[in-house]
């Protein structure tokens, strides 16, 4: 199975509305670890962010979980983060600084943004902080709760705009980057 690659057929989410509530939300003066050390969430968003936030990246070595590609919507953090990564200089254009967030360990963050050689912080939120501040859509699998794939835009330390549900993940960072441009 090929990480970087979606295989055909995966189930689209929909929009449950989960998101909804999202637009005008101040993000929290929060601190978290990161691939690059701890980053707080308010201070990156103060002119512009785009938070992309995903349920779990694979790591080379670990299968995933079982029936992990008929969850609508699972599959698909590494192309959605190497997307915002190939697309980072376009956005630092823009004025956006960039950050990648999941619930996964910080070892697994760093692990993952060596790997893919990502540019900005991979962060770590396996508390579950900022779901429960913005009240963000998540799920459960295997007895762990996970994050559902959405990306934030934060202007002035607000967020402007909440794309989910997010499908394809791969076009994700096209889609901030069109939305962004026609401004």
């Amino acid at each position: 199975m090929d990480p970087y690659a979606l295989p055909d057929g995966l189930p689209v989410p929909e929009d449950d509305g989960a998101a909804d509530h999202l637009p005008g939300l101040e993000l929290p003066d929060l601190t978290l670890d990161s691939s690059l050390g701890p980053v707080n969430l308010a201070e990156l968003a103060r002119e512009r962010l785009v938070l992309y936030v995903y349920p779990r990246s694979g790591r080379p070595g670990r299968p995933m979980s079982p029936g992990w590609d008929d969850i609508p919507g699972a599959r698909g953090c590494t192309p959605q983060s190497c997307a915002f990564r190939d697309h980072a200089a376009e956005l630092d254009a823009l004025g956006a600084r960039v950050a990648g967030l999941s619930a996964q360990s910080t070892d697994d963050q760093i692990e993952f943004a060596t790997r893919n050689r990502m540019p900005f912080p991979i962060v770590s939120d396996e508390g579950l902080e900022l779901a429960r501040a913005l009240g963000l859509p998540t799920f459960e699998v295997e007895g762990s709760t996970l994050y559902k794939r959405l990306a934030l835009v934060a202007e002035g330390g607000r967020i402007v705009k909440a794309f989910y549900p997010v499908f394809p993940p791969d076009r994700n960072a096209e889609e901030v980057l069109a939305w962004m441009s026609s401004r």
